[in-house]
């Protein structure tokens, strides 16, 4: 199980690496990383075994339905687990699902100590798998690193406690703050570098919701290409692509636009009556109508959540784009700014009609590196 690029579990002298709980959970925390673009819609778990300061054992979970990080880890720590310490990245689980408890097979494994990063996030659970290690006398200590262990699982947390997917905002923009030439031209803002970026952002994500003006102009595809990913397990990682969302107001998304040609059923939210769509083949069609005739955008996030998408990417034009954030449903954007000037009558980054300086939108930033020629900006909505 353990990777090439594991610590060395023959003779690690932790205590010299520092705190030996940090240092361990921070490996598993690397380990759950390699589960984040195919254990959907499960969290991303990482799971670590030292006996006698010695990495003994290491898993993650890899896929949903096959086996959970500790029952990875237990298999390759074989008998070296009993008496051992697990540092594992979200509490272990004490139900039944398509794989049985992981609670349960480490009280069997006969483990000494499990370091937790964070509970489970499920108001309805969180807590009962450590109370259960806790009654077969098994020590428990956390939560250790725990707002790396919640920022690797920000999606499963917010659709576990708020019933709704984690939302990125995904936009490229010029220097000067625009997306495209006044003729809608856009290909390309960005270069090739941050293009194969957004591929990483899209095989994290559970679905890709695009509006139906980005359909009608650009004709995309939305899918996670692998030979764009760069990552060891690209062609397995895009076996599993996203569901391809289209904010259709007045049902006016082509039969043969690429969205539906690719493999699995896309799935379009339109404000037309339901008596009045028409099946669209390699599609499933919803009305989420609102108020003001357009689709309803929380209630679409809802039903998004509800089929078991914890992060979704928003790749849309200055109108959706803007709405979901006038909707105050913007968890995060993804800007990839790029060296170029559009000229003043280029679009802009977003519809926003705001018209004095206390409707500004604050953003704080978390992250700023260069990808390519661009600048990758990730912020959040302040507050």
């Amino acid at each position: 199980m353990a990777g090439s690029d594991c610590l060395d579990s023959d003779s690690l002298d932790i205590d010299s690496l520092g705190s030996r709980d940090i240092v361990m959970m921070a490996r598993a925390m690397k380990l759950a990383a390699r589960g984040q673009y195919t254990c959907m819609p499960n969290p991303a778990v990482g799971c670590v075994i030292v006996l006698n300061n010695s990495v003994v054992g290491e898993g993650w979970h890899q896929l949903a339905g096959e086996a959970h990080a500790e029952v990875n880890a237990l298999q390759d720590a074989g008998e070296l687990a009993r008496g051992a310490t697990v540092y594992v990245t979200l509490e272990p689980c004490r139900h039944f699902g398509r794989t049985p408890p992981c609670a349960d097979a480490l009280i069997e494994a006969g483990v000494a100590r499990v370091v937790y990063g964070m509970s489970d996030p499920n108001p309805k659970v969180a807590g009962s798998g450590l109370e259960k290690l806790r009654q077969a006398g098994i020590a428990v200590e956390g939560p250790v690193l725990e707002v790396e262990a919640q920022q690797l699982n920000r999606g499963f947390i917010k659709r576990q406690q708020q019933g709704l997917p984690w939302v990125t905002v995904k936009l490229a923009m010029s220097l000067d703050g625009r997306t495209a030439m006044g003729s809608g031209e856009s290909q390309w803002v960005t270069g090739s570098a941050a293009r194969r970026d957004v591929q990483r952002l899209r095989a994290k994500s559970c679905a890709i919701v695009t509006g139906i003006g980005t359909v009608l102009h650009d004709d995309p595809s939305l899918t996670v290409r692998a030979n764009e990913l760069e990552l060891d397990n690209a062609a397995d990682i895009a076996t599993r692509q996203p569901l391809r969302v289209v904010v259709d107001s007045q049902l006016k998304t082509p039969t043969d636009a690429k969205i539906l040609s690719v493999e699995g059923l896309a799935f379009i939210a339109t404000a037309c009556d339901d008596s009045l769509t028409v099946p669209i083949e390699g599609a499933e069609v919803v009305c989420l109508a609102g108020d003001d005739g357009q689709v309803d955008l929380p209630s679409l996030l809802k039903v998004l959540a509800d089929k078991e998408c914890n992060r979704v990417l928003v790749e849309a034009g200055a109108e959706l784009a803007g709405a979901f954030l006038q909707a105050g449903l913007v968890d995060e954007f993804v800007i990839y700014m790029a060296p170029k000037l559009l000229g003043s009558s280029a679009r802009p980054l977003l519809s926003l009609p705001l018209d004095s300086m206390d409707q500004q939108v604050a953003l704080d930033i978390t992250d700023m590196r260069q990808v390519g020629d661009e600048i990758r900006i990730t912020a959040r909505p302040a507050g």
